[in-house]
């Protein structure tokens, strides 16, 4: 089946941003990375101030999301199909972000769900830190967000299993592996 929209979810470091950013590549879909995103728009006045709480680890409220969709989505080409990385997050960003997009004439939506225990999650998150000074990766914030995932994730991941074709993929192996498995669990050749 081929989809207009997939939604990357997952562990934080459990790879979504590396396979989505693969995945768009591959397929000419627009890839649309919110932490990426909201790391960029630091220097939109707007969203300057609300922004700087993510470094602490916090999630920014739905309402501050979900403006900041409106206004990306609202310059992409309903023909453009796009792959989701780091939204939705908690269940009002769901309830808002399907809809919408349905509203914009999308129709088949994925998730692909990349699965990884939380020990492994930890290691990479401290490599990656390490390796990429990323300021919101301390081991205060990386904390705050285990926190965050494991309060709200386990609803978002029921919706979009209610609304979009829900696959399941191991993370731990070696990326291009996972690569290979989210490729085969869409039919892609």
């Amino acid at each position: 089946m081929a989809f207009d929209i997939i939604f990357i979810a997952g562990p934080q470091g459990s790879g979504k941003g590396t396979q989505g950013k693969k995945l768009a590549d591959k397929l000419g879909f627009l890839f649309f990375g919110m932490g990426a995103m909201l790391r960029a728009i630091r220097s939109d006045v707007q969203f300057a101030e609300k922004l700087n709480s993510v470094d602490q680890g916090t999630l920014l409220p739905d309402d501050i999301i979900i403006d900041i969709l409106k206004q990306r989505l609202a310059i992409v080409p309903t023909s453009q199909k796009i792959i989701f990385d780091g939204v939705p997050r908690r269940l009002g960003q769901a309830d808002f972000l399907i809809p919408f997009l349905e509203g914009r004439g999308y129709g088949a939506m994925a998730t692909v769900f990349i699965d990884l225990p939380r020990e492994d999650s930890v290691k990479r998150l401290a490599l990656r830190a390490h390796n990429e000074q990323r300021l919101d990766d301390t081991t205060d914030a990386i904390q705050r967000r285990f926190e965050y995932y494991d309060q709200t994730m386990p609803a978002v991941v029921e919706y979009l299993k209610s609304k979009t074709k829900f696959i399941e993929i191991d993370g731990r192996p070696s990326p291009d592996e996972v690569e290979r498995s989210i490729d085969a669990a869409l039919g892609i050749e």
